[in-house]
């Protein structure tokens, strides 16, 4: 019994000692708020740990308690390259000075080549030049004669007005036809104010000229030969686009359209005027500008009017312009002005009429011709005709 005793007590003890290492449900007592804290934070960073681990970080790395910034990250453009410029020639430039002198031919105004006059005649040549150099020429510089036939003319003629480079130019110079038949050439320059003479062309050296033909003309009138000793000293029909023709509209056109609003002029051969009787010769047809009182006139080169000169004509209206009915004009213009010297009606019902005007009251007289034509009314049918108009003596 004794053994008994003793072996039922040590198995109690033994398996009192056995249940105190159990699991139990009670939560174990903290000793301190210290020991609170400390397991806080090892619960903390126990989570934080797990995170680290399922993001894939390092779990030997401290965990901190805060945000760490987002580091931005720099995409570098790649470098562009400088492409590669093959070397290139540089092309010269040649500099090429403009003379300070030089001129340019544009057209004959007056007088083209080949132009034929009687012997003895007296015309206006007129070239038209552009300045084409770098300096201006004023009214010091001159036509200047050069070689070839002079024609009688000046050995000088200064310039009427300056001219800028660029500008363009009229020049004129007073002739007269040779004697003999044949055909006559003569070359001109300008020249400075330093009396240095120049041309035309690149290099500024080469003359401009007029070349005319004289030649021993037979006219008739009405199928009668002209004796020589009543040729004209100038022909205003042969020449008659040595003129300025204008009317209110501006210069016209020489030969002008016989359709043309603005007034016309043309050269009719063998005309028939109202009378119904045709003429044998050159005559010319003016018609002022279609309107009411229009006009047109046309201006000689300028002239010598000698002792004994006389302009003489026969005036009419084309055959077929029944309302034909004008006023025509024997006018000059001189340094003072336009001047008159006569002036004839003239219409379809009338009869044409021959002119002559005796010019010996301006002897000695540089003047300029001045044809005119003026509309009374209507000028729709103003065939107005100047048959054989000249300066003889």
């Amino acid at each position: 019994m004794k053994n008994s005793k003793v072996f039922l007590a040590v198995l109690c003890i033994s398996i009192l000692l056995t249940s105190c290492n159990l699991p139990t449900s009670q939560t174990p007592t903290v000793e301190s708020a210290e020991g609170v804290m400390t397991a806080v934070a090892q619960t903390v960073a126990a989570n934080a740990l797990g995170t680290q681990v399922a993001a894939g970080t390092n779990p030997a790395l401290p965990v901190q308690n805060t945000v760490q910034p987002s580091v931005p990250v720099v995409l570098q453009s790649p470098t562009p390259q400088t492409p590669t410029i093959s070397p290139t020639t540089t092309p010269t430039v040649t500099s090429t000075s403009i003379p300070c002198d030089r001129a340019a031919f544009v057209t004959d105004v007056t007088v083209p080549d080949g132009s034929t006059y009687l012997p003895n005649s007296e015309f206006t040549k007129t070239w038209r030049l552009q300045n084409n150099g770098s300096c201006t020429w004023n009214t010091s510089y001159a036509l200047v004669f050069d070689t070839g036939d002079a024609m009688n003319g000046p050995t000088a003629v200064n310039l009427p007005s300056s001219v800028a480079p660029g500008q363009t130019i009229d020049v004129s110079v007073n002739l007269k036809a040779p004697a003999s038949v044949g055909t006559y050439k003569g070359f001109w320059r300008l020249r400075n104010a330093s009396n240095a003479v120049f041309g035309i062309g690149a290099n500024a050296s080469t003359s401009f000229w007029v070349e005319i033909k004289v030649q021993l003309l037979q006219i008739t009138l009405n199928f009668v030969p002209i004796p020589m000793f009543m040729l004209p000293r100038y022909n205003l029909a042969s020449n008659y686009c040595d003129a300025e023709w204008r009317s209110a509209a501006g210069v016209l056109a020489c030969p002008g359209s016989t359709g043309d609003a603005a007034g016309f002029v043309v050269r009719v051969d063998n005309p028939t005027l109202q009378s119904g009787g045709a003429l044998s010769g050159v005559a010319l047809e003016t018609h002022p500008q279609w309107t009411d009182g229009g006009v047109i006139s046309g201006k000689y080169p300028s002239f010598n009017i000698e002792s004994g000169d006389h302009f003489k004509a026969k005036i009419g209206c084309l055959t077929g312009g029944g309302d034909c009915n004008v006023e025509m004009q024997l006018n000059y213009r001189d340094g003072s002005g336009l001047h008159n010297l006569a002036k004839w009606n003239m219409a379809y019902g009338d009869a044409p009429k021959d002119v002559d005007v005796d010019l010996s009251a301006l002897n000695g007289q540089s003047v300029q011709i001045v044809l005119a034509v003026s509309a009374k009314g209507s000028a729709s049918q103003d065939w107005a005709v100047w048959y054989w108009p000249r300066i003889t003596k």
